[in-house]
């Protein structure tokens, strides 16, 4: 359990963190966004214990991040964004002295190394000097690294950066194998990677928590979109008397029937239906909008409510 209550972080006038509060349970796969400036990195610098909250506590399984550091390190896996590694070294070299630096046993290092260089698809760069690689492959050097001391708690900035597409789905199946075993906490620009991966998504604005939801409620819009074809005007009193139904807006004729915008409950959608079909009517489509990432995140920016998408989540 990852638990941050009040954590601020000051660098002199300026405040990048302020008093953010949030829980992170054991076995989750967290996506940390905001804009530039929002203070993902100074979060995850400060649960890594590179850097000191000006105040707040970090707690991850009741170990306090100021009294117990090293404690805390030693579960925690961190690819930070620039991806720091000693240029002149082989990848296999590399990978066994950071192996001795998590404490891995001197027994178990090569094997914890064969199996981070595998769960990377390391294996054909395994003796190559670091310096020599692309970008996309000291990328996943970075991860190798993260993954080598089996930690419970893993920590990726931009882990598919520099990654070509068949790079970024191995990325995806490995996150979705460390949740396996691990607490996973992902940043990154690419908000694609975000839906592909994660469950929950915590977004940023300004040092504060604008949202903390689980990915599928934040995609599923408020209104329920119905087709209904037949007469307006019995439509609209139908669906008006629904239980559960609370406003009926009118978005006009497509594809041969009238849309409907519905405010109402998260469970009325059989009612709705029911009502549509007592009364005669030809039920088209139902289902409540859904909306992408990338637009709720915009919103967010702005500091306003997500926008809706338009299109029903599923036909009838």
């Amino acid at each position: 359990m990852i638990e941050m209550t009040q954590l601020t972080r000051r660098y002199g006038r300026y405040t990048a963190v302020d008093r953010l509060d949030l829980k992170i349970g054991p076995g989750e796969v967290v996506g940390l966004l905001g804009p530039n400036g929002a203070g993902k990195s100074t979060v995850m610098k400060m649960l890594a214990g590179f850097l000191e909250p000006s105040d707040g506590a970090i707690r991850v399984d009741g170990l306090d991040i100021r009294s117990d550091r090293l404690a805390v390190q030693a579960r925690i896996g961190y690819l930070p964004e620039n991806c720091p590694t000693w240029p002149e070294m082989t990848v296999a070299d590399f990978l066994e002295f950071q192996a001795a630096m998590h404490g891995v046993a001197p027994a178990a290092r090569r094997r914890a190394v064969a199996r981070a260089i595998r769960r990377t698809a390391l294996e054909a760069k395994a003796g190559a000097v670091i310096q020599t690689l692309s970008r996309g492959y000291r990328q996943r050097v970075g991860v190798a690294q993260a993954i080598l001391h089996e930690p419970a708690i893993v920590i990726l900035d931009e882990p598919t950066n520099g990654l070509d597409p068949a790079q970024i789905q191995q990325m995806r199946g490995l996150v979705a194998e460390l949740a396996a075993s691990a607490t996973v906490i992902v940043s990154t620009h690419i908000l694609q990677e975000v839906e592909a991966s994660c469950e929950r998504v915590v977004i940023l604005r300004q040092g504060r928590k604008a949202v903390d939801a689980r990915l599928a409620e934040l995609q599923r819009g408020r209104r329920l979109l119905v087709g209904v074809g037949g007469d307006a005007a019995r439509s609209r009193s139908a669906l008006a008397a629904a239980p559960g139904v609370h406003a009926v807006h009118d978005e006009g004729e497509s594809g041969g029937c009238r849309r409907w915008a519905l405010e109402a409950e998260p469970d009325a959608a059989p009612a709705v239906s029911a009502a549509v079909i007592g009364a005669g009517l030809a039920l088209h489509a139902i289902g409540f909008e859904t909306r992408n990432l990338e637009t709720l995140f915009a919103q967010v920016n702005r500091g306003g409510e997500a926008a809706p998408a338009e299109e029903p989540a599923h036909a009838v």
